[in-house]
């Protein structure tokens, strides 16, 4: 019998190969001949799908497997496949896709199953049986745990990602653009510094224009102009890169000792702070995680760090505003309250201190540590526990694309020893990892389920939360998703609790990822539809929503570093009177410093010139025409996402874009 089969090469850069490729069709008892592919010219060329013939003995039942195998043909040349296709030659029968999306490295076999997705418990065949084991056994010795320091999730083993296999790496044109990119910002940082060498000294804030050129934004100008205001303080708490810090305050802490008659002069008239915090109406934001942690030493000089305590206020006429300002936990004559009737420069260098701080809580632990670090555990224990044709690997694959390779990256570049956090970064050093252990030693699973988060930290009724309304639009469209999904592949709560498969997935990821956290709050074990649907709601959220609205306006905020510093090089004032304007210079980064600042934050905040939007799924995963429904409805629903958030941010002085669908990318690869 003669077989109808099509090739698809991958489209990025250097996916064709000119080795020598085989293919055979597998069913249960009988295997087609073994076939070299090969028409007249050139096969396998990028973004190509080639057609050939293929003949088998009398068919004995359905095509189970294809095998592809790779030789080489004089040097050795990878090749991506995409999928292959199969039908009896013809057309008496729908074409049967076997999907692939993976590279073939060196002389090698792979066995493709077909596209629908199954359970274990759906499978009877002994020879997919054995194909599903034999998956997961490779994988699990491909991929495997490893503790890269206490105290923080586990991660994938790999010292570089040059150690990790290439069908999690970075496809050549990403790896081309994150290397230049990064290049030609520190080749800017260098000329900034050298025409600022050359000119007037570092002595006043307006210097800092000096290296506002060419790299920059809309909103980074903006920020440059309205940075001092206390309004614009606020807007950044509740639409900044880290607007997961606020929580309501109820009740004054002990250590903190505002009084009312402090803050009277910043409240509307015929109002009280104690009327106002039974209203419901102050606000807090306290580092107290930032307390004691060890400074960065850069260049033989010492670092400094605060762990502010700032309270604000949502103004009925100027909205969210700071009102008072300690610079650290513990009260006394040497950390006084700083108040906007303050001498303006000792007010506005306190609320630089909280900005600093900012800067490393949203870089270290919203986004580090509670976007990349734990997804990956989620990565690493599907590539492990789950074979291709399961369900919850084809929703998920997606959504973990090159999250392993930048995560390895930002191991070995940006927070080892001698990364660019030792540089520039006061917490830089043993500080970054301390901190990040304290994080995840309070870490709930409830608080990455956003309106969760939002009910807990009291903060559901904030006026212009822009970050809060789009996030749950984005939630719900998400879990209405996946649920979909879930539903379609699961009839009960019985055939949840019944997957051996996905029961060894979850035990993973709990048991093995995330490790010495026992109020983290997630079961090791699946009862029901809807828990599965929230997890991977969860997951699916962080990669991508979340993870959006802290990294991508990191430039934005940063740029113009006064607003946002990366590092302090003074301690915080111990009086009020005598903050002047060199003491501000003499603290804030130098000039070095607030180059690398820039730099850095364009190269990892800029967007990704191959990024797949949230809900595109290039990769066909699942063929099934009713899953194929569920996704066309999610990308309706993110349609209709993205216009309420257009229409809401028409005329807006400075619009809340960061989480339109169309910018959010579908996994985190930077």
């Amino acid at each position: 019998m003669e077989y109808t089969v099509k090739v698809a090469t991958g489209t990025s850069e250097y996916s064709g190969t000119n080795n020598y490729i085989y293919l055979t069709l597998l069913g249960e008892g009988w295997e087609s001949e073994k076939t070299l592919l090969d028409n007249p010219g050139l096969d396998f060329c990028r973004g190509a799908v080639d057609e050939y013939k293929v003949l088998s003995p009398l068919p004995h039942g359905p095509v189970l497997l294809v095998r592809l195998e790779k030789q080489r043909y004089w040097v050795e040349d990878n090749w991506f496949c995409r999928y292959v296709t199969v039908e009896p030659t013809g057309g008496a029968e729908e074409p049967i896709t076997f999907p692939c999306y993976r590279w073939l490295i060196g002389d090698i076999k792979v066995e493709l199953r077909e596209g629908p997705a199954k359970r274990l418990s759906e499978e009877s065949l002994p020879l997919l049986l054995s194909h599903r084991k034999a998956e997961l056994q490779e994988r699990q010795e491909r991929y495997r745990w490893l503790a890269w320091a206490p105290g923080i999730p586990k991660c994938i083993s790999a010292k570089t990602e040059a150690d990790l296999h290439q069908d999690v790496r970075f496809d050549n044109e990403k790896r081309s653009d994150f290397e230049g990119s990064l290049h030609y910002a520190l080749l800017e940082l260098s000329l900034k510094k050298l025409a600022i060498r050359f000119g007037k000294s570092w002595s006043d804030l307006d210097d800092f224009k000096r290296i506002f050129w060419k790299l920059k934004s809309p909103i980074a100008e903006y920020c440059m102009g309205h940075w001092k205001e206390d309004w614009f303080f606020g807007y950044q708490c509740l639409n900044g890169s880290n607007p997961r810090m606020i929580q309501r305050c109820q009740e004054l802490p002990a250590h903190f000792p505002v009084s009312g008659d402090m803050v009277q002069a910043s409240l509307a008239p015929r109002t009280t702070l104690g009327k106002e915090l039974k209203a419901g109406n102050i606000y807090l934001m306290d580092y107290a995680v930032m307390e004691e942690i060890p400074t960065n030493v850069i260049r033989g000089k010492p670092q400094y760090l605060a762990a502010p305590l700032c309270l604000l206020y949502e103004h009925p006429d100027q909205g969210l505003i700071p009102i008072a300002i300690q610079l650290g936990q513990t009260p006394g004559l040497d950390t006084p309250i700083f108040l906007p009737r303050d001498p303006p420069l000792a007010w506005l260098l306190a609320k630089v201190w909280v900005r600093h701080a900012e800067f490393q809580v949203f870089q270290l632990l919203s986004h580090l540590l509670r976007t990349h670090l734990v997804v990956e555990v989620f990565c690493v224990a599907t590539l492990r526990q789950l074979p291709a044709v399961h369900p919850i690997y084809k929703l998920l694959a997606p959504h973990l694309r090159f999250t392993l390779e930048i995560n390895c990256r930002g191991r070995t570049q940006l927070i080892s020893a001698d990364g660019i956090f030792k540089r520039v970064v006061s917490t830089g050093g043993d500080g970054l990892l301390m901190l990040a252990q304290r994080e995840y030693k309070v870490l709930s699973y409830r608080s990455l389920q956003p309106r969760c988060d939002f009910v807990a930290r009291g903060v559901t009724q904030l006026r212009d939360y822009h970050y809060r309304e789009h996030s749950l639009l984005l939630w719900d469209a998400i879990h209405t998703f996946v649920s979909g999904i879930v539903g379609e592949f699961y009839q009960s709560d019985r055939e949840v609790e019944e997957d051996a498969e996905l029961q060894a997935w979850i035990r993973d990821i709990v048991e093995e990822g995330f490790t010495d956290i026992p109020k983290f709050g997630l079961s090791s074990e699946l009862h029901a539809k809807e828990e599965l649907s929230t997890l991977l709601a969860v997951v699916i959220f962080i990669c991508t929503a979340q993870h959006a609205a802290t990294n991508n306006g990191q430039f934005d905020w940063c740029a113009w570093v006064p607003n946002t510093p990366c590092t302090m090089r003074q301690p915080p004032p111990d009086d009020k009177d005598a903050v002047t304007m060199q003491t501000i210079m003499d603290t804030l980064p130098d000039v070095s410093q607030s180059c690398l600042e820039m730099a850095i934050t364009w190269h990892l905040g800029r967007t990704q010139p191959d990024a797949i939007p949230l809900g595109q799924y290039p990769e066909e995963y699942f063929t099934e025409r009713r899953a194929k429904e569920v996704i066309d409805r999610f990308r309706q629903e993110l349609k209709d996402v993205e216009e309420h958030i257009l229409d809401q941010s028409k005329g807006a002085e400075l619009p809340y874009l960061f989480l339109l669908p169309s910018r959010i990318e579908n996994s985190i690869t930077i």
